[in-house]
């Protein structure tokens, strides 16, 4: 509990816009960037959320390896609140306010990185 707390602090030093949601708002992220127009399939997503924030999305005690939970509880978050359609058996995709999500997201995270 308290290594993810740190997690936590760590993702609202570099993105503070982001604060609460930040990790629902990384994968949101992701899918845009991966998407292209299709669907994406679970294994794509986990793969992008760890290349892209690999602090974020790798295992605490494997650095190297991605960690597939972290992505199973939000995705299915993001479903209900009508950001991401979609299954893990099928693949993902950005509805019409996931995407607006998404581009508000990409402001902020390349406007950090321009900082």
């Amino acid at each position: 509990m308290r290594r993810q707390g740190r997690e936590n602090l760590d993702r609202r030093r570099v993105y503070p816009e982001l604060a609460e949601g930040s990790i629902n708002d990384l994968i949101i992220y992701c899918l845009n960037n991966a998407a292209k127009g299709r669907g994406v399939s679970f294994e794509r997503l986990v793969k992008e959320c760890f290349s892209a924030f690999p602090k974020v999305f790798g295992l605490s005690q494997y650095a190297k390896w991605p960690d597939s939970r972290k992505l199973d509880r939000p995705l299915r978050t993001l479903r209900k609140r009508g950001l991401v359609a979609g299954h893990p058996q099928i693949a993902f995709t950005l509805t019409a306010s996931g995407r607006e999500r998404a581009l508000e997201i990409s402001k902020i995270i390349h406007q950090q990185k321009l900082l």
